[in-house]
């Protein structure tokens, strides 16, 4: 490991820093590489942002939507690199950390202040992270990487120290990676309710107006502090982004192919395969783009509530695992566009360390023998298996209508085995409070990933009764608690990962979760009206990239408006976008 010297001007003291916790020496900010050289400002990007949430503040409402628009409102004191996963500054112009990785002192830009004009200050930092750290607010899953820290210390108005007991490979990232709020705009207000009201922000965007149920509109911030930073050039170029809700996919699909919506990542393999045809996409005025780059690979499941039975018991999690007939699902319903998921890491595994992990393949007999095993029998009166007179039923929380065709399939072979299963259809807001307060036996539930894997909010026991947490299933193992901990002091990546996939391994024998299929690819769709750089999307982002890095085009709208009118074909854009690909074509440099 390299390391380097830097001084620490608040502690006046000389400490050794890994190089892989620090800006690279020399580091000089510079245009984003993957940012247009001539990005038009202004017009308007409308997309599907899924259903209305219950908040749009994201340590309320932990859901991918509510952090991408809060991000867009509050900055980090830390910004990860658009090519490597290395920090960067963010609000913070420099940091430190001490030798024992136990200190983080961070140096707030001199330049960096709130929309109201209000310098952003330490007394800010720390505010936020009292905030988070309150027992009484309802920010379970954003606790689990900050209550090692003591509250931070204020050095000065533009210096904040944060101390930990513990260390830890995340420290970093955890403690510059949160956004901050301002205190002097938030500190009178009861934080559970701070939902939908953000007068005073920070990043390049502003929330300017928003109809509950139907969509939140996005400014563009011109006089936002960090325009003039030559990383920001080319980057948030809309003047508005309107996201609009919809209860169901399918409705916000028909909504785009009207033209009410500009871009559409598909999540249905039926819609792509089936319903990708006619002149608005055989004359090239909607683009079909399959983008590969080099987003992390989550998971999906049927989350099971290990905390209740049958579900404490894995003899019945692994028959109900038998009973879900994926390969059937995916070529009967998804036309094959799926790989098989065995792993809750995909992409810890490669040719060369290919995953162990058994297939759960559909096998009723099987399931059969597990439940026999269990002492499930059934009642020769009514079908259905029982055990101490308590028949084998339970019921499976739903929030998307359009996920009932695959969970009906799954009923029939339940109920040839002897089990009922019954589906409670929620909305977002309602689903979420029953998970939050673990009131539920199954349900579908989709996670992403990041970069650097993370086992302990979604694994550790301690996690398992944490209301608001990742840890839904309630999963508990006392040698994948005993890995976790070992991980927590590796700053060796690939060592970190080694121990992800020995608790993967232990993981998926256990089955918490019935795992589904993946896809590790975007599918776009979008009308040809906009500026769009070559790879398309970021490195490592989904098409949430589409919000900071396109542009509108006022040349292609008006080509693609001449098109429509006159019943024309546009020249027709690539239907295959690899990121490594693109970007060495511009860049004789490989990418890092």
């Amino acid at each position: 490991m390299k390391w380097f010297l830097t001084f620490i001007l608040c502690g006046a003291s000389l400490t050794a820093i890994p190089e892989e916790l620090f800006p690279k020496p020399g580091w000089v900010e510079a245009p984003n590489p993957l940012a247009g050289p001539d990005a038009a400002l202004g017009g308007e990007l409308r997309v599907f942002a899924g259903q209305y949430p219950k908040s749009l503040n994201y340590y309320l409402d932990n859901n991918v939507f509510s952090s991408e628009l809060f991000g867009a409102l509050y900055e980090t004191l830390l910004n990860m690199g658009t090519l490597t996963p290395d920090y960067e500054p963010g609000l913070a112009e420099k940091w430190s950390v001490s030798d024992d990785k136990r200190t983080f002192t961070f140096w707030l830009q001199p330049k960096a202040v709130w929309s109201d004009g209000r310098p952003i200050t330490a007394e800010d930092v720390q505010w936020t992270f009292d905030a988070i750290m309150n027992p009484t607010n309802m920010t379970g899953p954003h606790k689990v990487a900050l209550e090692k820290f003591e509250r931070p210390v204020v050095v000065n108005e533009r210096c904040i120290r944060f101390t930990t007991t513990e260390v830890h490979w995340r420290n970093l990232g955890a403690v510059g990676g949160f956004q901050i709020l301002p205190k002097h705009v938030f500190e009178k207000t009861d934080f559970n309710k701070m939902n939908f009201d953000f007068p005073v922000v920070s990043g390049p965007y502003r929330l300017s107006e928003i109809k509950e149920g139907l969509f939140a509109v996005l400014e563009r911030r011109a006089d936002a502090w960090s325009r003039h930073r030559p990383g920001s050039r080319g980057v948030g170029n809309f003047q508005t982004l309107k996201f609009k809700f919809f209860a169901e996919p399918e409705n916000a699909y028909e909504a785009f192919k009207k033209g009410e919506i500009d871009l559409f990542a598909v999540y249905s393999a039926r819609i792509w395969v089936n319903e990708t045809a006619g002149d608005k996409f055989d004359r090239g005025w909607i683009v079909k783009q399959k983008v590969t780059n080099h987003k992390p690979i989550g998971f999906q499941g049927f989350a099971m509530n290990l905390r209740r039975p049958p579900f404490d018991d894995v003899r019945v999690r692994k028959a109900l695992a038998r009973l879900l007939n994926r390969e059937r699902l995916n070529s009967t319903l998804m036309y094959n566009q799926y790989f098989l998921h065995r792993s809750y890491y995909e992409d810890l595994y490669d040719a060369t360390t290919p995953c162990p992990n058994e297939i759960m393949s559909f096998d009723k007999e099987e399931a059969r023998r597990l439940l026999a095993e269990a002492g499930w029998k059934a009642n020769p009166k009514t079908g259905l298996l029982e055990k101490e007179g308590k028949p084998l039923r339970f019921r499976f929380l739903e929030r998307e209508s359009s996920s009932g065709k695959f969970i009906s399939i799954f009923a029939e072979d339940l109920r040839d085995v002897g089990i009922e299963m019954t589906v409670d259809q929620k909305d977002w807001a309602s689903w979420t409070k029953d998970m939050d307060d673990f009131n539920f036996d199954m349900t579908w539930a989709a996670w992403g990933a990041g970069v650097f894997k993370d086992p302990e909010g979604m694994w550790s026991s301690k996690e398992a009764d944490r209301k608001g947490g990742t840890n839904i299933t309630g999963f508990k193992n006392k040698t994948v608690d005993d890995l976790i901990e070992k991980q927590k002091s590796l700053f060796d990546v690939a060592a970190r990962h080694a121990i992800c996939r020995e608790i993967d391994q232990i993981v998926c024998r256990d089955v918490p979760y019935i795992l589904l299929w993946n896809l590790n690819y975007t599918r776009l769709l979008y009308w040809d009206k906009f500026g769009v750089p070559a790879t398309v999307l970021g490195k490592y982002g989904d098409e949430s990239a589409a919000y900071w890095y396109w542009w509108a085009d006022e040349d292609s709208a008006a080509d693609l408006k001449e098109a429509m009118k006159s019943g024309t074909t546009l020249t027709r854009k690539k239907p295959e976008v690899v990121f490594d690909r693109e970007f060495k074509r511009l860049n004789p440099t490989p990418a890092p």
